[in-house]
């Protein structure tokens, strides 16, 4: 296997006096009379590289004072400490080879200031900090997901991406022809989950999920990642502690690894710890109606009074309680009130709003038999998850986190799309 390319980590490692080669791209340069400073970046960050005409000679110092931004190049050179540069180092310049050459970069100042430019461009825009720092820190979050969970008895399993029913409504499904078939992208991997815990008892999944829906706002999109989770023997009560332990866990990883990568995002963070608070549905209603974005009882939560009722909390908290003309068909209802949901959403604080649901699952296959038939939903599409409660389905409950939607409260971005390299949105499907 070939070695990784030598890059700004090394240089870090290094102490001041080593001779060191390393390898990567050219992200600003300034030329002062016989001195040319250069910030190479690397996966690790950036290294500042300074280059003598002295030392490399006329013709070598006006070529590499000449470099274009984003020329990937191979520097040999001396370790030294300077306080003012990127990690107190910088490299002296000894030599240096051009790897690949790069045009005229067109990313500038001004082009940043369309928002069409740097979304048509994104193939060429991640290269900036804030992008960096965003995907190093969603790194993070999954490998934390899956650390969260294996320490925990779960087992990950995979879903298929392409299904025959619903889980979320149909109104939001992608079709996609399959040999002559109608099937559809996947809006979640719950049922499969369910019938997973059947043998495993405690299951995750980690991964992409589809809703077609129009919403243009700053927290949707139409191909998204979800964190999942089904626990057999479960109560709502189990779930949400689940949750709490999961979003602190996440939360506190990203903390402790990427201190670095929120400072460029200016987010400045304290540790996060379980309990979070709960407030009902009906008092979520009160909240948004004394900030003037009122709903009638039995809707979901409008995407503006998600908003102005987690701006009153400054840390995550619960909604309990959802109608269930609010809910999908497998939510299982309180025995007092059989017009309410045993579920709730996870808020984020700041204004930020739902970034998980769960509840509940119904385990008795005539109640939920009797439940698709009242939502006129098309029941040879779910044969086989009706099956399952015919073969020992426990009472058990499970939820979804949203990813791009947990970090875009973590990483305090304005619009869901900074949380992914590609976006995809009602609007864009390229690059």
């Amino acid at each position: 296997m070939p070695e990784p390319a030598p890059g700004v980590s090394d240089v870090l490692q290094a102490k001041p006096g080593d001779r060191v080669t390393i390898k990567g791209w050219v992200a600003s340069k300034s030329v002062v009379g016989g001195l040319a400073f250069l910030t190479l970046r690397s996966g690790a960050g950036t290294i500042q590289l300074t280059a003598k005409r002295q030392t490399l000679g006329a013709e070598r110092f006006s070529r590499f004072s000449q470099l274009n931004v984003e020329s990937a190049i191979s520097v040999t050179g001396t370790v030294r400490e300077d306080p003012r540069a990127p990690f107190g180092r910088e490299v002296a310049v000894e030599d240096f080879y051009v790897i690949a050459d790069a045009e005229p970069w067109p990313v500038t100042k001004s082009s940043l200031r369309s928002p069409s430019f740097i979304w048509d461009k994104r193939h060429l825009t991640i290269r900036g900090p804030r992008s960096t720092a965003i995907a190093k820190i969603r790194s993070t979050l999954f490998k934390a997901a899956f650390d969260f969970f294996t320490q925990r008895g779960f087992v990950f399993i995979t879903a298929p991406l392409l299904v025959k029913n619903a889980v979320e409504g149909g109104a939001t499904l992608f079709e996609v022809d399959y040999f002559g078939d109608t099937v559809f992208l996947s809006q979640s991997a719950q049922l499969y989950e369910e019938a997973a815990i059947a043998s495993l008892e405690k299951v995750f999944v980690i991964q992409p999920a589809f809703r077609a829906e129009k919403s243009r706002t700053p927290k949707h999109l139409t191909e998204f990642w979800m964190i999942e989770a089904e626990m057999a023997f479960a109560t709502q009560e189990e779930n949400m502690a689940l949750q709490e332990e999961l979003v602190c866990f996440l939360y506190n990883q990203i903390l402790k690894e990427r201190e670095r990568e929120l400072a460029v995002l200016g987010r400045k963070l304290k540790p996060l710890e379980p309990p979070f608070p709960r407030i009902t549905y009906d008092e979520a209603r009160e909240i948004a109606e004394s900030e003037g974005v009122g709903f009638p009882w039995g809707d979901d939560l409008p995407t503006q009074a998600e908003r102005a009722i987690s701006k009153r909390f400054d840390r995550p908290f619960f909604v309990t309680g959802y109608p269930l003309s609010a809910r999908s068909f497998y939510h299982l209802t309180s025995e007092e009130n059989p017009e309410v949901t045993l579920s709730a959403d996870l808020m984020a604080p700041e204004g930020y709003g739902e970034i998980a649901t769960g509840g509940q699952r119904i385990h008795d296959y005539r109640l939920l038999e009797e439940r698709i038939k009242k939502q006129d939903l098309p029941p040879e599409s779910f044969t086989w998850y009706l099956e399952l409660r015919r073969y020992g389905m426990p009472p058990h409950a499970g939820f979804g986190l949203g990813v791009e939607r947990f970090l875009r409260w973590v990483c305090g971005v304005r619009h869901i799309r900074e949380t992914t390299l590609f976006p995809r949105t009602p609007a864009r499907v390229t690059p």
